[in-house]
């Protein structure tokens, strides 16, 4: 039996690599690993909470107007319809995980 779902992904330059860890009823836990330069474009879940946690590296997070850089280990709470997203401005990979409670129905 394997209970640690965290895998390794390898984007390059400008590319996100994506991975579902956890699909269930009630949550979606996503893995992002961003190349050089990606980004994760700004949107939004009207009716739930998504949860960012920086696992690798630096992320720029955007939040409505705002931006702030996130090191790794690293926790930002996105409440239900902010319009967030996350972008790579290092040279090296970073790596994600966003977390959706609820689902949206």
């Amino acid at each position: 039996m394997t209970l640690d779902r965290y895998i390794d992904l390898d984007p390059a330059e400008g590319e996100i690599h994506t991975e579902e860890l956890v699909a269930e009823e009630d949550v979606l836990v996503k893995a992002f690993a961003l190349g050089p330069g990606a980004e994760l474009s700004p949107h939004e879940h009207g009716g739930s909470t998504n949860v960012f946690h920086v696992l690798e590296g630096r992320v720029t997070v955007i939040q409505d107007e705002e931006e702030e850089e996130i090191d790794a280990p690293g926790v930002v709470l996105h409440e239900r319809g902010v319009v967030h997203g996350a972008r790579n401005d290092t040279d090296e990979r970073a790596v994600l995980t966003a977390s959706l409670c609820p689902l949206p129905s």
